[in-house]
């Protein structure tokens, strides 16, 4: 039939037509106008009033514009449920997700409220309560598919007396168990409050065969009664015939195919006799790998099944496409059986042979087929093309070169819409038009993903896609407005099919097309049917006495079993879904079926089934009552099965397998965890906890006090050093290991050993104390604050700290004394002698001062502070006072002053007198003048100018003093690598200029005490920090102890464990943290296991997960006020303050908190990256990371475990609020319980034991130790539960292993050799090398495949070189269980266990031997030589792998290797492990460079870049290049970046271009210049102190072109230069065309 079609672009329509289509279908998601501007049509308006009234179902037109109403009536209902103030949920159903998706976006743009769309491919089926009590609480309107809802109140998340409002759109699919019908009788009908009900459709009837009028009528009626609504339609149809177009019906009419196509059947089925008789004779003796045989052969008869149908309807052409088709879906087959491969390959053969056998039909030589001259008729005739599928492509072809045109062409399979469309895009003719597919989201191999459906669809709407084939997922409710035609190829089946994809046609003029076959009676019948059909159905809608046709539904209540508590309910229809659910949550591997199993006992009346479930189910088996078929005997079975699941947990009260909330378990109590606690990322403020042995109550007392004694004795490795002894004096008595310890302080050069003891008790007097408390006020101010300050009280005078009452200095939370001894000879160093004369002498100090600062004159007599001799006095004594010193308080004998300390009156500082320089007096030059100043002043001169001192006895010499200076941190060796300076210098050799003064003798006040005294001084600030800080940890273990015996952990271990990475010591918590983790995993999936036999692995996992995270342990450790004892910062000795002594380095609060403690709560949590961690101000406030914490609390369980073993462990994890008892009882239950399982030959049990070198005393343990779930004997179980066990018990044993046998590694190598042992591939192995693995009980033929491959290949090669063997997990999972076994038949005996598996498990890797995986060791090894590695992936999966490019630049040479695997770490391994292969063939490896056992971090990371040494010569200062390289003309793609002129900041854009650009790190040489006179008129030094300044030369590879090299400016600082040198680089990388600097620097 000829056909003429007058498609005009939508854009031309008439201006009458446009006027009278003011409201198009609101279908429409580009609607942009407010409903409250959309006037609605006058039959919109009246099914409105309708559907006020009472429930209705819409019957109208598609493109009518009834989502229009259904909003109108959402909007009115809305806002009376606001009114009311009651919340109420409007739900909006659609039966696809295209609809919802549409719905959705009209809803949210014409109502103002909040809407959420819901479908199964958001995740909504794993939603628990509070997910969904969210999404009610934050929206009015819910748009989903029926499934989700029905769902939802099965589970009891929605109850349907919170729904006001209901929208059905496609309501027509009510019909059998459509989950419309189920909503609406399992919950609808059920319930007194119902919702209010608007249904929508174009077409009630959905039915086959409705062929009278009498079949419309009970079929509407019968959707009345399940809606319980009245059907309602408009009777005047002039406004919408008016309104809404209507598309033009036409036929077209094709022959029958031509015989010489179907003459290709016999040759294609004779093929197929092949593979079917190849995959009947392939039979295994495992069920999966039968079951996937039927699969396959399945699946090829489908594959057959589509190409015969392309013969028949298409031609040989199409059949040829579909055989490519489906050779492509038959692609390369990984981690499958060995005969399974071998079958699959031959499955892929056959398709190559059809696609010979169809070449050589289609004389594929001859290019002139679908050349621009094919003669299609001619093609025709040939079978190539059918005659239908010629039709089609003339139909195109009148469509004419408008490529506005938009046809759906609608077929019956996919397989038909993918060769039309492929067979289309080859077709000169139309190649204009761009073609595509959209099918449904099935399970077919040729469905479309969600997202490429959308993408389609979108490009649909926009005109992108000219003709798009469709299935019937389309038919319904998709609104394209512009859509010209829709073609039929295949005929509409139902009345619903013929409305809905009619109604699809939506622009002005558009055609509906409908394919018949010429004398095809059949067809005809079909289609005359369907439009009688229609007619009956369109009388049956209008029909006015919906009264006396409703008949109202008796809905009996459903057979369903509610949770009382929840309302949750499962019905016999819905059961067989939940049983099937809930095997699918089971844990499994790839080799067991999850799947229920159904066994049918033919009974009197019917059947009984008997449902089998997976090993590690609740039950493992139940019987149903009879029923009268297969399908109701299977559904009881299931009913039952559901009802005895949640009477025994498995399902909770929502009816959701496992949901439960490992938050239950009474491991942990009263947890209520905060987000992001126990992360890196979250910062918190905590405060330091107090040390109570520091308190004291004696400062106040009048009388005498008693004190315990602890005498410091120091020792250095110099021996001619000398250092005076000190004593502790302290109210409290310290523990034996804090007041007896050793401990190294490392100076510079040299190291004193403290040795702490305890002397008893002594007892002070009330002057003695005073006294004491004299020195430490006068000393530790002196020497580490300020003695004498300004004030500005007093106009800016001088005052003397100690001048008034000092009880400011002294708190009760913070009181000891330090004082010193005297030197001991070898008769009396038992004895505790302190050095009273030297703190006598400190008092009488403080009261010189006292009196000087009283007189407030610096003219005055004896009691003043500088007194002249009278020269009255006689010769004789002028000539002896003439030979002495003139102090300030005292005359001296010149050769007694060496190294005793003196103060200086004016100032407050203390010296130590080194000599008396008789080359200089007060009238001398100061040796402080300004060299830039004219003026010369003298040292009288200097003091009378600075301090209005006038000198007595300027004459005099001037005394050499060595300075105090501030003290420094000595429990961490700083000078190890002082040696090693990276900078070469230039200039004059200067040391570092010594801390000496000359000051006049009659300024100094002498205090009769020594240099070693001084000297110890300098260590107590050190040593004292130490002291306290096992204070604290002596604290926390009285703490954990509580009212039981003292344990005996160390406290340096406790400590160990409270001390962090940061604090710079030689010792931190990583390694314990380490243990601990181990300690607490195995302790409480030990008790986990014992206590929960009934629950399998994957429960158990998941509360040992919960139990052991870190935000638990975070909470639990805040609970204990564990994060006040942590030491998370470098000690800073200037911070550190002796009782007595006033601070001078504050750090003032600002978190306005006026208590040491800071509250957990939210407002002291941040994750702003900038909050400097460890830094604690006065009030000991200091930010923390939050896992800190967490690792702390892992850290001490691990330091009990090494002091004291499990026990001791077990009682700290209760201080912190574990309750994991190991309870014997429960022991002997599981043994119990395990003695039960039918046992296997003694020979194979015997022979097994002898390998592991362990005989059990049940060997009952030992079968569940070996059976794996795809074994399907009943009556034993599987080992999962024993391999969850064992895996914790070999985890602690292995590491504890490794902790003791590597004390002095890094604990990040401690970590890698932890990781190499405790992992499944490591124990596939030992399964191997002891051949357990041939005694594993299983079923599957895909498991035996793999490890058989596995065997051959590691028995001919190391493992190690072949990344890809990935170790089935069975392997490793069987070497687990074994020691779970073990343990638990030892009756929880580690040493047990051990002694079996010490042997299995030798050697052990040691550092020396320790293999990282290849992508880290790629990444380190290239991050020490200043390379980028870069990783690209494949944006799509090629079956089921993923594919990655891993490269790395060389200087001159791009290496890049591609690799697959099953995810893309596992690729990421692969190509890293082929590129250290190709790195290693140039020389370039870790053994080239660092030792294996010791991976340091390179400096240059991030922006510090490598350094190295090289002398320069001054003269070339100026050249800011060495070499002018020429622009490169490869590559003129620049990259934009801007310059950070903050410190740091160049160097960091420097190193983010290069990062990009996958160029290696730029290197650095800086040379130090001692001579600034070098570089006087220089800008950058002036203002800055110092002699010495920075050049720094910087050079940059790039591959393929070479080296730059460019000079910064000088700089006082060394970094400084290198930034200098960057904006350099960067500067001549914009000249050469590389980057672009925006904006360019200053």
């Amino acid at each position: 039939m000829a056909m003429n079609f007058n498609i005009d672009d939508s854009s031309h329509h008439n201006q009458d037509q446009s006027k009278k289509r003011k409201f198009e279908d609101v279908d429409d998601s580009s609607l942009d106008s407010p409903l409250s501007t959309m006037k609605p049509r006058r039959y919109q308006i009246e099914v409105l009033e309708v559907a006020r009234q009472r429930n209705t179902i819409a019957v109208l037109d598609t493109g009518s514009g009834k989502t229009l109403i259904a909003v109108m009536l959402l909007k009115e209902v809305g806002q009376a449920i606001k009114a009311s103030g009651v919340k109420r949920l409007i739900v909006f159903m659609a039966p696809t997700v295209h609809l919802v998706n549409q719905q959705f976006k009209n809803i949210k743009h014409l109502t103002d409220f909040q809407v959420e769309e819901y479908y199964g491919a958001k995740g909504v089926d794993s939603w628990n309560l509070k997910t969904w009590e969210k999404e009610i609480s934050n929206n009015d309107v819910l748009v989903m598919t029926p499934q989700v809802l029905l769902n939802a109140l099965r589970k009891a998340f929605i109850r349907i007396e919170m729904i006001r409002l209901i929208i059905i759109d496609e309501c027509h699919r009510a019909i059998g168990n459509h989950p419309y019908t189920q909503i609406m009788k399992e919950f609808y009908h059920q319930v007194d409050e119902k919702p209010k009900i608007f249904a929508m459709t174009a077409s009630p009837v959905g039915k086959k065969g409705v062929t009278s009028a009498t079949d419309c009528e009970d079929h509407i009626s019968e959707l009345e009664s399940i809606l319980d609504s009245r059907r309602y339609t408009v009777e005047d149809r002039t406004e919408i015939d008016r309104c809404i177009p209507s598309a033009k019906e036409s036929c077209i009419y094709y022959d029958q195919a031509r015989f010489s196509a179907l003459s290709l059947k016999p040759k294609i089925e004779a093929v197929w006799f092949k593979i079917d008789a190849l995959l009947s004779e392939n039979h295994s003796n495992y069920k999966d790998v039968d079951n996937k045989f039927k699969t396959m052969s399945q699946r090829m008869s489908n594959e057959l099944a589509k190409i015969i149908h392309c013969i028949e309807d298409l031609g040989i052409l199409c059949a040829y496409e579909a055989v490519k088709i489906c050779h492509e879906n038959f692609s390369k087959i990984e981690g499958e059986c060995e005969i399974y491969q071998k079958a699959y390959l031959q499955c892929a053969t056959i398709f190559e042979e059809l696609i010979e056998i169809i070449k050589e039909s289609l004389h594929l030589a001859d290019k002139k087929i679908l050349g621009d001259d094919f003669e299609y008729s001619k093609a025709e005739e040939l079978g190539f093309i059918s005659s239908k599928l010629l039709e089609l492509i003339k139909l195109f072809e009148s469509f004419g070169e408008s490529s506005r045109v938009l046809c759906l062409i609608f077929v019956d399979r996919i397989i038909t819409a993918k060769v039309i469309e492929r067979f289309a895009k080859k077709v000169p003719q139309i190649s204009h038009l761009t073609v595509s597919y959209l099918t449904g989201s099935t399970t077919s191999v040729d469905a479309l993903a969600p997202k490429r459906q959308k993408e389609i669809l979108d490009c649909f709407h926009s005109g992108k896609v000219n003709l798009l084939f469709t299935t019937d997922v389309l038919e319904e409710g998709i609104h394209v407005p512009n859509c010209s035609c829709v073609i039929r190829f295949d005929l509409p089946k139902t009345v619903r099919s013929y409305v809905q994809s009619r109604g699809r046609s939506r622009q002005v003029n558009s055609q509906y097309v409908l394919m018949l076959e010429r004398g095809n009676l059949t067809q005809r019948n079909q289609l005359f049917d369907i439009i009688r059909s229609e007619r009956f159905m369109n009388d049956a809608s209008i029909k006015r006495d919906h009264e006396s046709s409703f008949r109202a539904l008796k809905m009996e209540k459903t057979d369903a079993y509610y949770v009382e508590s929840t309302g949750a309910s499962v019905t016999l229809d819905s059961s067989a879904t939940l049983i099937i659910q809930y095997c699918g949550k089971l844990p499994r591997d790839k080799y067991s079926c999850a799947k229920p199993i159904y066994e049918f006992l033919p009974v009197e009346g019917g059947y009984k089934c008997t449902l089998i479930l997976p090993h590690n189910a609740a039950i493992q088996a139940v019987t149903g009552p009879p029923g009268k078929d297969i399908r109701m005997a299977r559904c009881l079975a299931c009913f039952e099965a559901c009802k005895k699941l949640h009477q025994m947990g498995a399902l909770n009260d929502h009816l959701v397998p496992f949901a439960e909330d490992p938050s239950d378990d009474n491991i942990v109590k009263n947890i209520d965890m905060s987000s992001g606690a126990g992360t890196t990322k979250r910062k918190e403020l905590h405060g330091m906890a107090n040390i109570r042995a520091l308190s004291g109550a004696w400062g106040d007392k009048l009388d005498r006090a008693k004190f315990h004694a602890y005498k410091f004795e120091f020792t250095c490795n110099i021996v001619s050093e000398i250092y005076a002894g000190f004593v502790l004096l302290i109210e409290s008595e310290l523990d034996e290991d804090v007041g007896n310890v050793e401990i190294d302080l490392y100076l510079v050069s040299k190291i004193v050993k403290a040795s702490v003891s305890s002397c008893g008790q002594v007892d002070l007097d009330a002057e003695q104390m005073m006294k004491g408390k004299c020195f430490h006020e006068l000393f530790f101010n002196g020497l580490f604050g300020r003695l004498i300050f300004r004030s500005k009280s007093t106009g800016g005078k001088s005052e003397f700290l100690l001048q008034k009452d000092t009880k400011s200095l002294w708190s009760p939370k913070h009181l000891y004394l330090l004082l010193p001894l005297e030197k001991l000879n070898a008769t009396c160093r038992e004895s505790l002698q302190i050095n009273w004369f030297g703190i006598n002498s400190c008092t009488a100090a403080v009261e010189f001062l006292r009196r000087k600062f009283s007189l407030g004159t610096e003219d005055c007599d004896d009691n003043g502070t500088i007194t002249t001799p009278h020269r009255t006095r006689s010769s004789e004594m002028d000539f002896e006072e003439a030979n002495k010193i003139h102090f300030a308080n005292c005359v001296v004998d010149p050769n007694n002053i060496k190294d005793t300390i003196v103060l200086a009156i004016h100032t407050g500082k203390i010296y130590c007198i080194l000599e008396i320089d008789s080359n200089l007096s007060a009238e001398s030059p100061f040796d402080g003048n300004n060299e830039k100043s004219k003026e010369c002043m003298t040292f009288s001169d200097y003091y009378t100018k600075r301090y209005g001192i006038t000198l007595r006895h300027p004459e005099q010499a001037l005394l050499r003093l060595k300075q105090s200076h501030n003290p420094h941190n000595l429990l961490f060796n700083f000078h190890e690598g002082d040696a090693l300076d990276k900078s070469s210098q230039i200039g004059p050799a200067t040391s570092k200029m010594p801390a000496h003064v000359h000051i006049p003798p009659e300024l100094l006040c002498i205090v009769n005490v020594k240099r070693d005294v001084w000297k110890s001084m300098y260590l107590l600030p050190s040593l004292m920090h130490r002291i306290e800080s096992l204070m604290l940890s002596s604290q926390l273990r009285e703490e954990i102890d509580g009212q039981t015996s003292k344990s005996n952990i160390p406290s340096s271990l406790i400590l160990e464990a409270l001390t962090t990475l940061r604090c710079n010591e030689n010792f931190s918590m990583e390694r314990l943290e380490l243990l601990g983790d181990s300690v607490l995993k195995y302790v409480v999936g030990c008790h986990l296991f014992l206590k929960y036999p009934e629950k399998h692995e994957g429960q158990l996992s998941a509360r040992r997960s919960w139990s052991i995270c870190n935000s638990t342990l975070h909470k639990l450790g805040t609970d204990r006020k564990l994060q006040g004892c942590i030491r998370d910062s470098a000690f800073e000795p200037r911070r550190w303050v002796a009782p007595g002594q006033h601070s001078i380095h504050t750090v003032h609060c600002g978190c306005g908190l006026e208590t040491p403690e800071v509250p957990l709560d939210g407002k002291f949590h941040t994750e702003d990256p900038k909050v400097v961690v460890g830094k604690f101000c006065d009030r000991g406030h200091r930010w923390m990371c939050s896992k800190t914490i967490s690792d702390c609390a892992e850290a001490l369980i691990g330091a009990y475990y090494v002091g004291g073993g499990l026990f001791a462990s077990l009682n700290v994890m209760k201080w912190l609020g574990f309750d994991a008892e190991l309870e014997p009882s429960l022991v002997d239950k599981a043994i119990t319980a395990a003695s039960l399982h039918t046992s296997v030959p003694r020979e194979s049990i015997a022979s097994l034991e002898k390998k592991i070198r362990y005989e059990f005393s049940v060997k009952g343990l030992l079968l569940e130790a070996i059976t794996h779930l795809s074994d399907k004997e009943l009556g034993t179980g599987c080992y999962e539960r024993l391999e969850f066990l064992g895996d914790s018990v070999l985890d602690l044993l292995i590491t504890w292993h490794l902790y003791q046998s590597h004390i002095d590694v890094d604990p990040g190598v401690l970590t890698d050799l932890r990781s190499a042992s405790v992992n499944n591939d490591n124990f596939a192995q030992v399964a191997v090398r002891h051949n357990l693995h041939q005694h594993l009980r299983h079923s599957s033929g895909l498991l035996m495949s793999q490890i058989s491959e596995y065997v051959k290949v590691n028995s001919g090669s190391d493992p190690k070189s072949l990344p890809s063997n990935r170790a089935p997990k069975a392997l490793g999972d069987l070497v687990e269980s074994i020691a779970g076994a073990i343990l638990i038949d030892s009756k929880l005996s580690l040493d047990k266990v051990w002694k079996a598996f010490y042997p299995l498990l030798s050697p052990i890797v040691t550092p020396d031997k320790l293999e990282l995986p290849p992508f880290r060791e790629l990444n380190e090894l290239c991050d020490s030589l200043g390379y980028f590695v870069k990783v690209k992936e494949n944006c799509e999966k090629k079956g089921s792998t993923t594919h990655v490019e891993v490269s790395v630049q060389l200087p001159n040479t791009l290496l890049a290797k591609e690799a697959t695997g099953a995810n893309k770490k596992t690729a990421k391994g692969e190509a890293a492990f082929h590129l250290l292969k190709e790195l290693e063939k140039r020389g370039i490896s870790h053994g080239s460079f660092m030792s294996k056992g010791k991976r340091d971090t390179p400096d240059h990371i991030h922006g510090s870049f490598m350094s190295k040494g090289k002398r320069d010569n001054p003269d070339h200062i100026n050249d800011s290049l060495t070499k002018k390289p020429r622009l490169d003309e490869t590559n003129l793609t620049a990259i934009n970046i801007s310059i950070n002129m903050k410190k740091g900041g160049p160097r960091t854009t420097l190193f983010e271009v290069c990062k990009k650009l996958q160029w290696p790190v730029p290197s650095f040489d800086s040379t130090e210049y001692k001579d600034r006179s070098l570089f006087k008129s220089c800008e950058a030094l002036e203002g800055s102190q110092g002699h010495n300044c920075f050049v720094s030369k910087i050079t940059l590879c790039i591959p393929n072109y070479g080296n730059i090299e460019c000079k910064g400016e000088v700089r006082c600082d060394k970094k400084s230069s290198f930034d200098s040198a960057a904006v350099e680089m960067l500067l001549e990388l914009q000249r050469l065309g590389k980057v672009l600097v925006d904006p360019p620097p200053s």
